[in-house]
């Protein structure tokens, strides 16, 4: 059977002013993918509606986020390399500068990983009969596991999301549960601090890593894997927490590239080159690029457009790997707004499909392509179907 590779450049849609930086960037290989193959307009989960990066990847690999969401928090635990348990609560955290509890950096001036990593030994440990695992991912961020029983995920974040008063967790449900979740974290928050602050590897900083911040509580909960529902043994090749935890939770493999950051640096040749070999002994390889998001949210034109052209460069290499290739985004950033929106993103079929008369792969071109406009449920069911695995609906 046919076999295939699904690249997600995140944050790929965006808005003209005048041009998208897809339009105006140089991508010789995608237009030549484009011209021959489909193209259309894809939601990633229903029209105008805004994704998360999670729900997003969810719908595209086909788990409907309303019915297989279990939160932020147990993806980017599982991306870290944490075992979850059924019934364990986790969080996404940030280390942040915070003085007299008001927090003046939520990244702690975009702390090193290496540094952050000297911070993190202290912060596992028991608060009653609650084992806390804490780990740390890139820079300033990481992610928070309570296990124990008891334990509710409906509990508010104790990031404020922008330089204010460092939260309070509260239980957002009447339930002894939540409340004793709540209480756990107000409590680590101040074991943290304590160690944070008196930690030798901030000493010199002049945004000091002292606090450490949770949102995105969710309570982790099996769901049946990618080859039970699609028969196809899939592997992820991903530089950020998030992408290897979602697949991780699809009980998908996921590559090690060493090289592969989740940043604007990270070794886009070297996943291209993972996700091609890999095909020796799997069915269908997903393959994330972090880049282009990161620079729409950083406002920055320019990076967008030149790693747009970086990833143009490797597209040969998963083209000659011989498996039908799907690209797309989990979301549009436009870097004028500088977050997420419900624009619809570019999609490019190439390998197993008719063709359209497409010429270049960018926003105004696709809506006018053969595919339409299709939404993630809708992205599965194409790829079983290009590969020769759809099963006949009926008799």
């Amino acid at each position: 059977m046919q076999k295939a590779i699904l690249l997600i450049i995140d944050g790929l849609g965006d808005l003209p002013t005048p041009k998208t930086p897809l339009q105006a960037a140089k991508t010789p290989n995608l237009d030549r993918l484009a011209k021959n193959g489909i193209n259309g307009m894809l939601s990633p989960i229903k029209r105008y509606i805004v994704p998360g990066s999670d729900t997003g990847h969810l719908s595209i690999l086909g788990y409907d986020p309303a019915v297989f969401y279990c939160g932020r928090g147990p993806f980017e635990a599982l991306g870290l390399g944490i075992e979850l348990q059924e019934g364990d609560v986790a969080f996404r955290t940030n280390f942040a500068t915070v003085k007299d509890d008001r927090v003046e950096d939520r990244r702690a001036g975009r702390i090193d990983t290496e540094t952050a990593s000297k911070l993190s030994k202290g912060l596992s440990m028991k608060i009653g009969n609650v084992e806390i695992i804490f780990r740390n991912s890139v820079e300033h961020r990481g992610a928070l596991v309570l296990r124990g029983p008891n334990l509710s995920s409906n509990v508010s974040d104790t990031d404020p999301h922008q330089e204010g008063v460092l939260q309070e967790c509260v239980p957002l449900e009447d339930s002894w549960e939540a409340k004793r979740t709540a209480d756990i974290i107000n409590r680590y928050t101040e074991v943290a601090r304590g160690w944070l602050s008196s930690n030798p590897a901030n000493k010199g900083r002049k945004l000091p890593a002292n606090a450490l911040m949770v949102r995105g509580a969710g309570a982790y909960a099996e769901v049946p894997s990618f080859f039970e529902r699609f028969k196809m043994h899939g592997l992820c090749v991903a530089g950020g927490a998030l992408y290897k935890g979602v697949a991780a939770y699809l009980k998908m493999d996921v590559a090690l590239v060493p090289s592969a950051t989740g940043g604007l640096k990270t070794d886009v040749r070297a996943k291209a080159e993972a996700a091609a070999k890999a095909l020796e002994g799997y069915d269908f390889v997903f393959m994330h690029i972090k880049g282009c998001d990161s620079a729409s949210h950083d406002g920055n034109f320019n990076a967008k457009k030149k790693m747009l052209e970086k990833i143009d460069k490797v597209i040969p290499i998963l083209e000659k790997s011989g498996a039908s290739l799907v690209i797309t985004g989990d979301h549009s950033t436009p870097v004028s707004m500088k977050s997420h929106s419900g624009h619809e993103v570019p999609i490019l079929v190439y390998k197993g499909e008719r063709n359209d008369k497409i010429k270049k792969f960018d926003e105004l071109s696709c809506a006018q392509g053969g595919l339409g406009h299709i939404k993630g449920k809708d992205v599965l069911p194409l790829i079983l179907n290009i590969t020769g695995r759809a099963e006949k609906y009926g008799s």
